[in-house]
C-alpha cells in the first residue's frame, strides 16, 4: 500500500513487511490492532481487501456531540489503519464494506473517537461516511537531529 501511494521505496519494503509482522504478532493478540479482511466467495485463500484498527488510550478530551452537546471523553480512540483494496477488486465496494464493519466494532466497542489518515483516493468514501478533515498536523523534520534554535 505505502509503495503504491508512493511513500516507500521499494528497497525498504521487506523491512515495512518484518517490522509490521512483529509488531502485529504482539498487537493482535492483546487486542491492539484488529483487523477484518474481505475476499471472493468460495476462495478463502484470496484476500482482496483488508483493514484494521490500532485501539489508543489518549487524555481525556472535550467531545462535541451531534446534537451540540458537548461532554468529557475518557480517551478511548481508535485509529483505521491499512484500509486497501488489492487493484483487480477495486470499486466493488469492499472498501465501504470494511468500513462498515469497523464502524459497527467502534459503536459497539465504546469507542469515543475514530481518526484515520486518508490518501487521496480514499477521501471521498471516508467524507460519505462522516470523517471530516481536521486541524491535525504532522512534525516531518528529523527528531533524532533536532536542536532548539538559538532565541
Amino acid at each position: 500500500m505505502f509503495k503504491e501511494m508512493g511513500v516507500l521505496r521499494a528497497n525498504l519494503v521487506d523491512d515495512m513487511v518484518s517490522c509490521t509482522r512483529t509488531y502485529l504478532q504482539r498487537a493482535i493478540v492483546t487486542g491492539e490492532y484488529i483487523g477484518w479482511l474481505a475476499g471472493p466467495i468460495g476462495d478463502q485463500g484470496v484476500v482482496a481487501a483488508g483493514a484494521g484498527v490500532q485501539v489508543r488510550k489518549t487524555l481525556p478530551f472535550p467531545r462535541l456531540l451531534p446534537d451540540g452537546r458537548a461532554d468529557v471523553a475518557v480517551g478511548r480512540q481508535a485509529i483505521v489503519l491499512n484500509v486497501y483494496t488489492e487493484p483487480g477488486f477495486r470499486r466493488l465496494g469492499l472498501a465501504r464494506a470494511l468500513m462498515y464493519e469497523v464502524l459497527g466494532w467502534a459503536r459497539a466497542t465504546h469507542v469515543e473517537s475514530l481518526v484515520l489518515h486518508a490518501a487521496p483516493d480514499g477521501r471521498p468514501l471516508y467524507e460519505a461516511l462522516g470523517f471530516a478533515v481536521t486541524n491535525e498536523m504532522r512534525f516531518t523534520g528529523d527528531l533524532a537531529s533536532w536542536q532548539r534554535a538559538v532565541d
